[in-house]
């Protein structure tokens, strides 16, 4: 098993772990809504502070429930993740297009200091 191979399967191991040791050891039992989002807690942190405050803006749209709420987020995210894996697997099929065209050259015996050239290029690139 490779270096990288063991890595990734340690970082996926961190991940689920992140996901499932709050839901084992009970985090947030004690609370009405134990998961709610950084903004429920913002709000709720302020107006224990300043009972009278009123915020600055109001959203733009309000959706009509949590699950659409819910639903919308998971769209943004899976969205960012589409537009992420595109760039890295194009740059990734960048990169071996370029090894492919060096090792075409090299088997067809063009000048070494053309090859050398190109290797630096994609190095530089990396």
């Amino acid at each position: 098993m490779s270096r990288n191979t063991k890595i990734n399967i340690l970082l996926l191991l961190v991940v689920a772990a992140l996901a499932v040791l709050p839901l084992a050891l009970g985090l947030g039992d004690h609370k009405e809504e134990p998961f709610t989002g950084a903004d429920g807690e913002a709000e709720s942190a302020i107006t224990e502070i300043e009972p009278d405050y009123e915020p600055w803006f109001s959203p733009l749209y309000e959706p009509p429930s949590g699950e659409i709420e819910s639903a919308l987020f998971s769209l943004q995210a899976a969205l960012g993740v589409g537009v992420l894996a595109y760039y890295f697997g194009l740059h990734r099929g960048r990169r071996q297009g370029e090894q492919r065209a060096l090792e075409r050259e090299r088997d067809s015996g063009s000048p070494a200091g053309d090859t050398a050239a190109a290797e630096e290029s994609t190095a530089e690139r990396a």
